[in-house]
């Protein structure tokens, strides 16, 4: 058996499940002694982060008193790095052809009685119109793996389509893709088509169960699948995305797998994973979630999230429609910056275009069914600032770039200037009197916590610019 190695190209060298296995015995141990958990608290407020063996102590500490000041803990980090800051954006479906047998999905190939379909670059433009409408400006491809209907080639037209459309109040301004692990080759075509970030879900890293949901096709490669953000980084794509679906193995297994990998992608490549998804299984067309043995209880799922955020609290944390509302914020509030509003989960359900009589069956049921500018209106009304900010990516602060640039403390100086400037764009240009309200009153707050008098005078002079009619300026 392999040695663990966190600069191993080898997926069952950075991902060693002897190195879990001691650190989660090795975790309910130190998770007794008050001191050690303290010594952990201390160093993660410090914001440096924490080692996969020091989160794994957090995810073992019984203590509901401590376990309250995690949670504050992850709050605070939070906030000291991203503001109140909520990054928005919607999933677009491209395709729900498959060809892999996968338990957990409504795509799976096993399932006969949908009508599988793909977008055409008509209905793709009808689509991303109603996404605009909305007020999205970004958004995160999905696909099924399929070489012959939804090729790389095909997935490349559609990012060129969506990037191509202009509409009064503007256009898409970023496309992330999430699509079957490929080549380094297939991932520079990517990087060259202008992509944001390429995210791909481990789904579990624990290898037999992996193996177990995975019955079929090419995903079931546990390590073609784990390696893949190894090969996007090589091809030269900054910015990648790991995740886990919370629910297929041990939900303390997966954490402190997913925390490997990203000090893996640290070690080898410099920088770690631009984002982090902690989605929770849900049911869909042949899928019911009851199926599933290690189902993660709310409480539990809190804890996952604030332990992330203490222990990568540089990364993005992304939270679906899969929660519902209510408890969907209580999760917010622990450290997430980035959630989907508005969600369609199905091919064409935006713009309604499948045929007559035909249905949009979704790859997962959402739990949250409020409008964008619901979601908008309740974050607003919890004192966090929604931002359609894209202007890291475009101004090429990517990778370790965005990352010297968050560690620095000057992304309170950057980042919250352009996420008042998207906030005042969706007021002006598709808000309704009362988001207008909740929205002036947020920036006017925000305002005066931008450190730097000279960035907040031009944050300013381009707010009026916004009001006028201008858009996207940016810092």
């Amino acid at each position: 058996m392999s040695a663990y190695d966190p600069r191993s190209l080898d997926a069952n060298g950075f991902i060693h499940h002897g190195e879990i296995l001691a650190t989660l015995a090795e975790a309910r141990t130190q998770a007794e002694d008050p001191g050690r958990v303290r010594e952990i608290l201390q160093k993660a407020a410090t914001f440096v982060g924490l080692t996969h063996r020091e989160a794994a102590v957090l995810l073992e500490v019984p203590s509901r008193e401590v376990l309250a000041e995690i949670f504050t803990l992850s709050r605070k980090v939070k906030e000291h790095i991203y503001g109140r800051r909520i990054v928005m954006f919607a999933p677009l479906y491209l395709s729900d052809y498959c060809v892999n047998n996968c338990s957990y999905c409504g795509y799976s190939c096993t399932n006969k009685t949908m009508e599988r379909r793909r977008l055409t670059q008509q209905e793709l433009a009808e689509e991303v119109r109603v996404l605009e409408g909305l007020g999205h400006k970004r958004l995160a491809l999905e696909a099924g793996e399929d070489p012959v209907n939804c090729t790389l080639d095909y997935v490349l037209e559609c990012i060129q389509t969506i990037y191509s459309l202009k509409f009064n109040n503007g256009a898409i301004r970023r496309a992330n893709v999430n699509i079957a692990a490929t080549t380094v080759a297939d991932y520079a075509r990517l990087r060259q088509a202008g992509i944001g970030t390429y995210i791909l879900f481990q789904e579990t890293y624990h290898k037999p169960t992996y193996l177990g949901v995975h019955r079929g096709g090419p995903k079931r490669n546990y390590e073609w699948h784990t390696e893949a953000h190894d090969r996007a980084m090589q091809a030269g794509i900054e910015d990648v995305g790991v995740g886990v679906l919370y629910g297929l193995a041990d939900w303390k297994y997966d954490t402190v797998a997913m925390l490997m990998h990203g000090e893996h992608l640290e070690a080898v490549f410099g920088v770690g994973p631009h984002t982090l998804s902690v989605p929770r299984i849900r049911s869909a067309v042949g899928v019911s979630a009851s199926d599933h043995p290690n189902l993660v209880s709310d409480e539990d799922f809190m804890k996952v999230v604030a332990v992330l955020r203490l222990a990568a609290p540089y990364a993005g944390m992304i939270l679906s429609t899969r929660e519902p509302v209510g408890y969907r914020e209580e999760v917010i509030a622990l450290g997430i910056s980035q959630v989907s509003a508005g969600s369609c989960t199905g091919v064409g359900g935006y713009a309604g275009t499948q045929k007559l009589g035909e249905e949009t069956v979704p790859q997962f049921e959402p739990a949250d069914h409020r409008s964008p500018t619901e979601v908008l209106k309740d974050l607003l009304r919890d004192g966090y600032i929604p931002s359609y900010c894209t202007a890291c990516y475009r101004e090429g602060r990517t990778g370790d770039r965005f990352m010297k640039l968050a560690k620095s403390g000057q992304i309170a100086n950057v980042c919250q200037p352009n996420a008042l400037l998207t906030l005042q764009e969706y007021m002006v240009d598709y808000g309704d009197q009362e988001l207008q309200e909740l929205g002036r009153g947020i920036i006017e707050r925000e305002l005066a916590t931008v450190p730097n008098p000279k960035a907040r005078a031009a944050t300013e002079a381009f707010l009026e610019r916004v009001q006028k009619g201008e858009r996207d300026l940016r810092f």
